[in-house]
């Protein structure tokens, strides 16, 4: 499991470029979340907010590579549901479908309430330095789903890679590269309020699949991102337009409450 010769070969190499890709586009709902929340921080304490919930998210996706054993367990049914007429067969309820239960239903709430507040007026402050939620309630809220996506995160990697230290090394390099960019990437949704929107749309949408695979539906995950890029595309090109045409879009209200 940790053999370290596997890194004399090209298709270890090859193994490791194609996980940190996939490392990358699995943690960008991640950064979405991270960069949504924290702007509840004050503005000078946003970017620490950012880079803790990053570095919290490798923590645990390396602490759940090295208890792989233990990942592996939460495969097996806890308790099964009742014979209830709606049901195919048994429903074994496993760790994993509690985890991702609780998880999908946060993300959509959280999501929820983050539209309702962004909606209840058209108008910021022109004052605003940022929100007074405090540093430890955040990252409490970054945690939580932390867990959840280090969950689909470490899954993903056990089914491309046999290799703990290459998944390991794959997480490292590509944490490194989402500190690098999430910056760039929380300005950018931040200073656009229809792309915030979409955002909050999309984390509706990955909690529900959450909820749907704790339910042991599974939904392909290539069409959930297709739509998602489809719809990002046309936005994309809609601010395009409007800054072609110097019309401002509507903004939304940032919260000033946990």
């Amino acid at each position: 499991m940790y053999d370290f010769g596997a890194f004399t070969h090209a298709a270890t190499w090859v193994s490791l470029l194609t996980l940190t890709f996939m490392e990358i586009v699995l943690g960008i709902d991640n950064i979405i979340f991270i960069s949504i929340i924290v702007n509840r921080l004050a503005k000078e304490s946003q970017a620490r907010g950012r880079t803790i919930g990053l570095l919290l998210a490798l923590v645990f996706r390396v602490g759940l590579l090295l208890s792989i054993s233990w990942i592996v367990s939460l495969r097996a049914p806890l308790f099964n549901l009742p014979d209830f007429p709606w049901l195919d067969q048994p429903f074994g309820v496993t760790g994993r479908d509690l985890i991702l239960l609780a998880g999908g239903l946060f993300l959509m709430y959280k999501s929820t309430t983050e539209i309702h507040t962004k909606l209840q007026g058209e108008e910021e402050d022109a004052g605003l330095k940022g929100g007074n939620a405090t540093m430890m309630s955040v990252i409490l809220q970054i945690i939580v789903i932390d867990i959840v996506f280090s969950f689909d995160s470490i899954l993903t990697a056990v089914g491309l890679v046999d290799n703990v230290l290459v998944m390991i090394a794959a997480v490292i390099f590509a944490m490194g590269i989402m500190l690098a960019f999430s910056g760039v990437v929380a300005n950018f949704v931040n200073n656009n309020p229809t792309i915030k929107m979409l955002a909050l749309s999309f984390l509706i949408m990955i909690g529900f699949m959450l909820v749907m695979e704790a339910a042991h539906k599974e939904i392909e995950k290539g069409y959930l991102y297709f739509a998602m890029a489809f719809s990002l595309t046309v936005e994309l090109l809609n601010l395009r337009l409007r800054k072609k045409s110097k019309s401002k879009p509507v903004q939304l209200r940032d919260s000033q409450y946990d």
